[in-house]
């Protein structure tokens, strides 16, 4: 590419630009040389400065020619205008000056005033500094007085004040205060308070927890108390209303009926109960978000306490304060379940009462192992009951006291039934078991009031006149008496207690078999073998009568009762052994007798191989009957007691007489001996005939046996027809045993005759024994 080439400026476009150069223009104030800078770069760029220069030049010459000319045709008016201009150059050099002076000296104060000024401004702002200082230390002042407050509150017990506090400075807004170390300080330290507030709180919980620990004992007296009120009213209620009778302290009719006063155990004139403690605890614990951690150690505390309210091993006199602080305890935990919502559960309340009423159930069973002593027990289910009663008002579940009462009760039944079995042991050993004597129709009416009669038997002894002969000995009364001593003891323990009636009446039916069957009818069974007094042995006999009626009566009376109640029928079974008893006393009035009669016996002398027959009876049977009849109707029995007894005796002197014909201690006999024996009978018939005390049928077998030997009948007794038509009584071995006593006497005398009579004999009791070999006598 060729280079560029630079432009060249003629003579006349030099003079064209000069002349549009105005280097001082008139109506400006400054001068116009702007336009010089690019026409002296050009001309400096093309290298025509001499020709610049030249032209310039000559403009000058022609410029100072026309001032020239100019300053010619105004010299005058400018000289004029000179000298005025100095008079004013001078006046302005004064004012100058003055100017000048002014303003050194304006210049002066004004220095002064800046300085003033500035020391005003800095003083402005030191004061500014402070007034926000002021402003910080106060801010900091109000809250250093807070975290001051909060540990005064502390102190004071204002727990959620302290808490509101803590979170007023915690949620301040944002200030300048905000940023400085002190506050961050102070955010620092609230955790170290709000862990202050928590131990405090957890002290007052604490403390509180030992004032209630200290004061249920109290609390359960005055609920003891309340429901041992409100069961007297029920009772006096149900006194005057029959249809109440059934209905017991707690039951649906009772809750209905039951007129509620404004008593409250926990806040009343003898107590007032402050749960505030526990209250804010709770409050604090939950705004903290650690609720969960007060109540396993509420739990936990709770638990403790439990655990220290029955001593080991317990002590049976302390009982009765330590079931007020069980009802007490579980007052308490009644009133927090229900003022606390979520804090407690039911769950954790049944498992402290469930832990606890097992400890006691424990307790009371070892303290009563060795007791034997039926009041204690009633003390212990007193003292049991009414803590039962109280709780079921409060909702918890006594199935389990209720079931160890029961348990004590079968206890106590058994050591009932052993403390009364050695009473009626210690009365049927003393008793004399001769007819009790009353002197006044007063204590006549006691003695039937007490024992157990049909309503005929009353009757007829109410019409007696005093003084008179009751049919029951001493022993019979006082035995009654005790049997409504023991029934009286067994109700007076289950009264109160929630149970099927049905358990109650099977217990009590069983006791009082025991009783009558073991402690009354085998001690008098005893008593019977021990003597043979007849005059004791009746009464025995009518006591025991009288033993049997007494246990339908009884058994008919209680199961009245008992259906007042809604109970069930009460079975008395000890009949049975009664009628045993009286049977083998009856037996024994015939050992009795037949003792008697062994001693008549011994004066019998009998012959048994004379030569003649006699023509009297034996003299002791006088005596003998006389005294049988005698003894007979003097006994205290039924007729047909009586007729018993005699039938008895009787049997026996035919058991006798036979033994004498057919028995070993007699080896031989002859008809005569036989003959005299049947006189003898024929009149001891005879004689009980007339007595009134016919037994004809006890000789039976005596007079069929004899017959078959004094009719010479042995021959048709070995027919088998006839020995069941006519001879059915007679047993052979007996039969062959006598005749063998009349062979041997017969081989045994010195006559042919008799010599043949005896060994017919013999033979004759051969064939009888052949006819049958194995049957016993």
């Amino acid at each position: 590419m060729p280079p560029r080439r630079r432009p060249q400026f003629t003579q006349e476009s030099i003079d064209q630009q000069l002349q549009q150069i105005h280097l001082l223009d008139q109506a400006s104030s400054s001068e116009n040389l702007e336009q010089l800078g690019p026409i002296i770069k050009q001309i400096h760029a093309n290298r025509q400065q001499d020709a610049y220069l030249r032209t310039l030049q000559s403009l000058i010459e022609s410029k100072d020619t026309e001032i020239e000319s100019i300053c010619g045709d105004n010299y005058q008016e400018f000289i004029s205008s000179v000298s005025t201009l100095f008079s004013i150059k001078s006046y302005t050099t004064n004012i100058r000056e003055k100017i000048t002076s002014l303003d050194s000296s304006v210049s002066q104060v004004g220095k002064s005033l800046v300085e003033k000024k500035k020391a005003l401004l800095s003083t402005k702002k030191t004061a500014a500094n402070l007034d926000e200082a002021i402003d910080g230390l106060q801010a900091c002042l109000r809250v250093l007085d807070v975290v001051n407050r909060v540990g005064e509150m502390i102190k004071e017990g204002k727990y959620w004040s302290a808490l509101r506090s803590l979170e007023d400075i915690e949620s301040m807004p944002p200030t300048s205060l905000s940023t400085t170390p002190l506050f961050q300080h102070l955010l620092s330290s609230l955790p170290s308070l709000r862990g202050q507030i928590k131990d405090a709180v957890t002290a007052s919980m604490k403390q509180w927890l030992l004032d209630i620990r200290n004061v249920s004992a109290q609390i359960g007296q005055l609920a003891l108390d309340a429901m041992d009120l409100r069961t007297r009213r029920w009772r006096s209620r149900r006194d005057k209303d029959p249809m109440l009778k059934t209905s017991r302290v707690g039951s649906a009719v009772e809750a209905i009926t039951y007129e509620k006063t404004e008593y409250n155990v926990l806040d009343n004139e003898q107590l007032k109960v402050d749960f505030k403690p526990l209250y804010e605890c709770i409050h604090i614990y939950t705004a903290l978000d650690s609720l969960d951690e007060i109540r396993r150690s509420y739990q936990a505390d709770r638990k403790a306490q439990s655990d220290l309210i029955i001593p080991e091993p317990l002590p049976l006199s302390s009982l009765s304060s330590i079931t007020q602080e069980i009802v007490g305890y579980f007052i308490i935990e009644t009133h927090v379940l229900n003022t606390t919502g979520s804090f407690r559960s039911e769950r954790e309340v049944e498992d402290l009462w469930d832990a606890l009423i097992s400890r006691l159930s424990n307790a009371v069973a070892d303290a009563l192992g060795n007791e034997k002593d039926p009041d204690t027990y009633l003390k212990v289910k007193e003292s049991l009951l009414g803590s039962v009663m109280t709780l079921e008002s409060y909702s918890y579940s006594t199935g389990s006291i209720q079931s160890l009462i029961l348990r004590l009760f079968e206890e106590y039944v058994s050591i009932l039934e052993s403390k009364f079995g050695k009473r009626f042991e210690s009365i049927v050993a003393q008793d004399d078991f001769q007819p009790m004597y009353v002197e006044k129709a007063s204590e006549r009416d006691d003695v039937l009031q007490t024992v157990w009669l049909t309503r005929e038997q009353r009757e007829q002894l109410e019409q007696c006149e005093a003084p008179m002969n009751l049919p029951w000995s001493q022993g019979f009364y006082l035995s009654c008496q005790d049997i409504r001593s023991f029934v009286q003891n067994f109700y007076q323990f289950i009264e109160g207690v929630s149970q099927h009636h049905r358990n109650i009446d099977d217990l009590l039916s069983k006791s009082l078999d025991t009783i009558l069957a073991t402690y009354i009818s085998e001690s008098v069974a005893k008593r019977a073998q021990s003597t043979n007094n007849l005059s004791q042995l009746a009464q025995i006999v009518t006591n025991l009568e009288h033993f049997e009626i007494a246990c339908s009566e009884l058994e008919r009376s209680l199961t009245n009762i008992r259906s007042s109640q809604r109970g069930g029928t009460i079975r008395v079974t000890a009949a049975g052994p009664f009628d045993a008893t009286r049977t083998m006393a009856l037996a024994r009035v015939t050992e009795a007798m037949s003792s008697k009669l062994d001693d008549f016996f011994g004066l019998s002398e009998y012959d048994w191989t004379p030569k003649a027959r006699e023509d009297a009876p034996s003299m002791y049977l006088y005596e003998l009957v006389n005294w049988l009849t005698t003894v007979v109707d003097s006994l205290a029995l039924k007729d047909a007691h009586k007729e018993e007894a005699c039938r008895g005796a009787v049997g026996y002197i035919a058991s006798c007489f036979m033994d004498f014909l057919t028995g070993r201690d007699i080896p031989m006999m002859n008809e005569n001996g036989i003959a005299n024996l049947l006189m003898d009978i024929d009149f001891l018939d005879e004689e009980l005939k007339r007595s009134g005390h016919s037994h004809s049928a006890a000789f039976t077998e005596l007079r069929s046996t004899v017959s078959v030997v004094m009719s010479d009948a042995v021959n048709a007794y070995l027919v088998a027809s006839i020995r069941q038509t006519s001879y059915p009584a007679v047993k052979p071995k007996r039969l062959q045993a006598l005749l063998e006593k009349l062979g041997r006497y017969g081989l045994e005398c010195r006559d042919a005759p008799s010599r043949e009579r005896g060994e017919k004999r013999r033979k004759e009791a051969e064939a009888v024994g052949r006819l049958f070999p194995g049957e016993n006598r």
